[in-house]
């Protein structure tokens, strides 16, 4: 049996063809992040504030204690299962922004640690996939809800 030398991080990026502002303002505002990612937010990323993000359609929701947040350049926020989570905003060109998304600080025994690294890895690449489609072309692709269509939540 294998064993870990070292706690998977998480790293995913992407270019996304819109000012930093605006990319940066999507994860920061609820009303724009919740076209490409959750379905309700109990309020914006601030620096010290807590605030709940709820999947709608899975019956599921997290807290988030944000960190730091540094204008159009970084926000470091801790998620629900204790992991961080970092955003990190690069301007590339007037129009282009390099978004990379780091989570660390999984725990558990070694196939929980790669197994949530691995589920990490897919559901931040979808969320950089919504948000291109959504800031660049005015598509919302619904992708974190047809992830899983049978996880649905029956009302």
């Amino acid at each position: 049996m294998a064993t870990l030398n070292h706690i998977p991080v998480v790293k995913t990026e992407m270019l996304i063809r819109k000012p930093v502002k605006d990319v940066f303002e999507a994860f920061i505002d609820p009303e724009i992040t919740s076209k490409f990612w959750f379905t309700k937010s109990s309020g914006r990323l601030e620096t010290g504030k807590r605030v709940q993000w709820d999947w709608e359609m899975y019956g599921a929701s997290t807290e988030v204690n944000v960190k730091e947040i540094e204008e159009d350049k970084r926000i470091l926020i801790e998620f629900g299962d204790n992991t961080l989570v970092e955003w990190i905003f690069t301007s590339r060109a007037e129009n282009e922004t390099f978004v990379s998304i780091i989570n660390s600080g999984f725990e558990g025994d070694g196939d929980d640690t790669v197994k949530q690294a691995l589920d990490s890895t897919e559901g931040f690449t979808i969320v950089l996939c919504g948000l291109k489609a959504f800031l660049e072309h005015n598509i919302v692709l619904n992708l974190v809800s047809d992830k899983a269509p049978d996880a649905h939540v029956k009302r």
